[in-house]
C-alpha cells in the first residue's frame, strides 16, 4: 500500500474477525528499538478514557480485543506483533490507531525499513505498508483500522510526531501526567519488574472493565461509587478477583478515583482554585508474583519429596508423557485466563471464555483420529477451535498425522492446528510441510509452539508480571515444576542433530566443503539453540531478550542460513548475538569448533567523560566482582587493535589497558572463555549444556555488574 490508501479487510480475506498487525524496522547495528502503542477512539476521535491507550505498561485494552504480544525474531531483526479481535472491539469504538515511538532523544531516522504488515487469523499476509520520510520524528502513526458501514477497513497513514509518545497520546485525549512522562526513559531498567511494574491488571479473556481510568470527563460512564471516596482503591471485577459463586456480580468495575501510584494514599489537595486535571492512576490492584526466596522447608531431610499437583514419578513411556503434558498444559490454560490468552492470542484466537479437551475422537475416513487436545474459545456466540498435536522428548512431529488434522479442521470449519514439541520453529523453515487445498473457502492455520516458549510465558507471569490471584500463581508454579522436571519430556530443544558430530570431525580434519547439507543442518539447529537461550534467559530476568539478526533488508532466511553454513565450513565457527533489554551492548556468543572454545563477550562504549586513565580505572571498579580470568580489550579508532589483558593483571595496573600511541578509545570488549562440549545433546559433556552455562556465567558475573553500576 501507499501512504493515504485504504482497503476493506473483507475484500482481502474471509477470516478477518481476528487479525495480526506487525510493526517492524531494522538498523545497521542491530541496536535500534521502538515501543508500540494502540489507541481506541470513539466517534469524536478521542479515547473514552486512558484504558483505551494500549502501550508497554498497559498491554491489553478494549476488554481484551487488543493485546500487545511483544517482539518476535525475524530474518531482518524483530517485529512487534499486536493481536486484534475485531469482533470484540466495543461498538462505540470507531477507529483504532496503531503507532510506535522512540525514547531518550532517539529518532526514527536512525532506523531502516519501517513497515507494517497485516495478516488474517490464518496467518496469511494481506497488507504491507512501508513508512517513509519519518527521519526527524520520535513517534509515528503507521496505520489505522476503522469502521465503515459495519465493516472494518485499513488506512495507511505514515504520519510523524516530533513531540513523541506524549504528544501523540495527548492529541487523542490521553491524560499524560508528570509521573507517566518521567517513566518513559526509565522503563527499561529493573523498575519494570515485579510488584513495582504497575501496569493495568492483565486478566485475559474475562477482564471486564480495566481499573485504570483517564481524565474526568462528563458522561455517565465516568460516574461510579468509588469517586466520592478518594482513599478507596479501585474495585476489581469479581471474575478478576477469582471470586467464587457466592460473590456478588460485578460485571464492570467503576471508575477508579483520581490517585497517584499508591492507591491507598489520599489525593493531594489542589494548590490553587480551579479545575485540575486528574492524574492518571496506574492500578489499584497489586498482582500476585512468587517470592524471590523460598520458605524454609518443614521436611526432616532432603529425601522427603514435596507433594505436587502434577506428579512425574509414574511416567514410564513417551505416550504417557505426551498425554500427561497435554492435559496439564491445557487444563492450566483454561483455569488461568492470563496464561491461556498469552499462548493463543498470537494464533488468532479471540479474547473470550476458553475450554480445553483431551483425547477427542473425530471421524476421518474409515479410521477416526484422536488429536492430543482441543482448545475452544467462545466470544459473543462465535467459536474458535484449534486441534492440538503434542510431542515430548526427542520425538518429531509426523507429517501424515498433522496433515490429517489439517484436513479434519478444514472439513469441520475449525480455525487452526497447533503443534507443540521440544523443537523450535524457524522463519522460512517449517517443521512440517502440509498440503493446503486452495479450493476450500475455509482456511486453517498451522501454528507451532515449543515447550520452551510455554515455560517462558509461565515464568514471565508468575515471577515478573503477576497474575490475578494466588491460586493462579500456584497453578502456574506447579506447571513450571512439572515442565522443568527431567522426567516430563518437556525439556526444550536438546539435540544438535545427527550432522553435529560429522561436521565437527570434518572441520577438525579440514574435509568439510562449501555447500555441504550437513553444515546447513547444524546452522539451523544452532539458530534454534540461540532462540531457546533467549527464551530461557528472558524468563529468568523478566526482560526482553532477542537474537540480533544482521541480515540485508528483505533477505531470504534460507539464503542467509546457506551463507552462514559456508562460513562454518571455511572458518569453523558458529556465531550469534543477543540483545538483553537494559544492557549497555550486545552479548556475543562464538563457538570455535577448531579450538573447542566458547567465547562470550560484550562491547562497552567508552562514552563517559574524563581522561583515558580515569575511564580505565572506572571500568575496573565496575568489574570488581567479575572473575579474574575476564579478558579486556581496548577498542580504538581506526583499524588498529588496542592493548588487552586479563582483569587479574589489570586490577593493580589499569594503565596497562591504555593505547601507547595515544589513539582515541571508543570502548572496551569484555570476554570470557570456556571449554566447549563435544556431544550433540544436553548431557554434562554436551555442546548445548556448555552454551547454557557459558551464557549464564557471563551474564551473572559480568553483564549484571555492568547493569547495576551503570549511571
Amino acid at each position: 500500500m501507499v501512504k493515504g490508501a485504504n482497503v476493506g479487510l473483507a475484500t482481502l480475506s474471509e477470516d478477518v474477525g481476528s487479525v495480526m498487525v506487525s510493526l517492524g524496522w531494522s538498523s545497521a547495528t542491530g541496536e535500534g528499538d521502538a515501543d508500540v502503542s494502540v489507541l481506541l477512539l470513539d466517534g469524536d476521535g478521542k479515547v473514552r478514557s486512558d484504558v483505551d491507550f494500549c502501550f508497554y505498561n498497559n498491554p491489553v485494552a478494549g476488554d481484551g480485543s487488543v493485546q500487545l504480544l511483544g517482539k518476535t525474531p525475524t530474518a531482518d531483526g524483530s517485529e512487534d506483533r499486536i493481536s486484534f479481535d475485531l469482533d470484540a472491539v466495543p461498538q462505540e469504538i470507531e477507529k483504532v490507531v496503531v503507532a510506535a515511538s522512540r525514547y531518550a532523544g532517539s529518532r526514527f531516522g536512525e532506523l531502516e525499513d519501517l513497515r507494517l504488515t497485516l495478516a488474517d487469523s490464518a496467518g496469511d499476509g494481506l497488507v504491507r505498508f512501508a513508512v517513509e520520510g519519518a527521519d526527524e520524528v520520535s513517534a509515528v502513526i503507521f496505520g489505522e483500522l476503522y469502521r465503515r458501514s459495519g465493516e472494518w477497513k485499513f488506512r495507511a497513514v505514515g504520519q510523524g510526531y516530533a513531540s513523541g509518545l506524549a504528544g501523540l497520546a495527548t492529541d487523542y485525549g490521553v491524560d499524560i501526567d508528570d509521573d507517566a512522562e518521567q517513566e518513559e526513559p526509565e522503563r527499561e531498567g529493573p523498575e519494570r519488574e515485579g510488584p513495582e511494574r504497575e501496569g493495568p491488571a492483565r486478566e485475559g479473556p474475562e477482564q471486564e472493565g480495566p481499573e485504570r481510568e483517564g481524565p474526568e470527563r462528563e458522561g455517565p460512564e465516568q460516574k461510579g461509587p468509588g469517586q466520592d471516596a478518594p482513599e478507596t482503591p479501585a474495585r476489581v471485577p469479581a471474575q478478576a478477583r477469582g471470586a467464587g459463586p457466592g460473590d456478588p456480580a460485578d460485571p464492570v468495575a467503576p471508575a477508579a478515583p483520581a490517585a497517584p501510584r499508591a492507591a491507598a494514599e489520599p489525593e493531594p489537595a489542589d494548590p490553587a482554585p480551579g479545575p485540575k486535571p486528574a492524574r492518571r492512576p496506574r492500578t489499584a490492584k497489586k498482582k500476585v508474583t512468587l517470592p524471590r526466596t523460598a520458605k524454609k522447608s518443614l521436611a526432616d531431610n532432603d529425601t522427603w519429596r514435596t507433594a505436587r499437583l502434577f506428579p512425574v514419578s509414574a511416567l514410564k513411556s513417551d505416550r504417557e508423557r505426551e498425554t500427561r503434558a497435554t492435559s496439564v498444559v491445557l487444563s492450566v490454560m483454561a483455569q488461568v485466563p492470563e496464561f491461556g490468552r498469552r499462548l493463543t492470542a498470537g494464533f488468532g484466537a479471540p479474547a473470550g471464555r476458553m475450554e480445553t479437551f483431551t483425547e477427542v475422537t473425530l471421524p476421518h475416513g474409515e479410521s477416526p483420529r484422536r488429536p492430543d487436545g482441543v482448545v475452544r474459545v467462545e466470544r459473543a456466540g462465535k467459536l474458535w477451535t484449534a486441534l492440538v498435536e503434542t510431542k515430548t522428548n526427542g520425538n518429531a512431529l509426523k507429517p501424515d498425522q498433522v496433515q490429517a488434522y489439517m484436513d479434519i479442521a478444514a472439513r469441520r470449519g475449525y480455525e487452526a492446528v497447533i503443534t507443540l514439541s521440544n523443537d523450535v520453529a524457524l522463519e522460512g523453515s517449517p517443521l512440517v510441510d502440509v498440503r493446503i487445498d486452495r479450493r476450500r473457502k475455509h482456511k486453517v492455520a498451522l501454528w507451532h509452539l515449543s515447550w520452551a516458549e510455554v515455560v517462558h510465558q509461565a515464568q514471565m507471569l508468575i515471577r515478573h508480571e503477576g497474575v490475578g490471584n494466588a491460586a493462579h500463581a500456584w497453578l502456574l508454579q506447579e506447571l513450571l515444576q512439572y515442565l522443568q522436571h527431567e522426567n516430563s519430556g518437556c525439556h526444550g530443544f536438546q539435540n544438535m542433530g545427527a550432522a553435529w558430530v560429522p561436521v565437527r570431525r570434518g572441520i577438525d580434519d579440514e574435509t568439510l566443503c562449501r555447500g555441504d547439507a550437513r553444515a546447513l543442518e547444524v546452522i539451523e539447529n544452532w539458530e534454534r539453540l540461540v532462540r531457546q537461550v533467549c527464551l530461557r534467559l528472558g524468563g529468568e530476568l523478566g526482560q526482553k531478550v532477542l537474537p540480533v539478526q544482521r541480515a540485508r533488508r528483505g533477505s531470504d532466511p534460507s539464503a542467509r542460513r546457506s551463507e552462514l553454513a559456508d562460513h562454518l565450513c571455511e572458518q569453523g565457527r558458529l556465531g550469534a548475538e543477543i540483545r538483553i533489554e537494559g544492557t549497555p551492548g550486545v552479548l556475543a556468543i562464538s563457538a570455535d569448533l577448531r579450538t573447542g572454545k566458547l567465547r562470550t563477550s560484550i562491547e562497552v562504549p567508552a562514552a563517559e567523560p574524563g581522561y583515558p586513565l580515569s575511564r580505565a580505572k572506572r571500568l575496573v571498579r565496575r568489574l570488581s566482582e567479575a572473575p579474574a580470568d575476564l579478558h579486556i580489550e581496548t577498542l580504538v579508532d581506526g583499524e588498529g587493535a588496542g592493548p588487552r589483558g586479563t582483569l587479574e593483571r589489570l586490577r593493580p595496573e589499569p594503565a596497562d589497558i591504555l593505547p601507547r600511541d595515544g589513539a582515541q578509545i571508543t570502548g572496551f570488549r569484555l570476554s570470557l572463555f570456556k571449554g566447549m562440549g563435544n556431544g550433540r545433546g544436553s548431557a554434562e559433556t554436551g555442546f548445548i549444556r556448555s552454551v547454557d552455562e557459558a551464557v549464564d556465567r557471563f551474564h551473572a558475573q559480568v553483564v549484571a555488574h555492568l547493569e547495576a553500576s551503570a549511571p
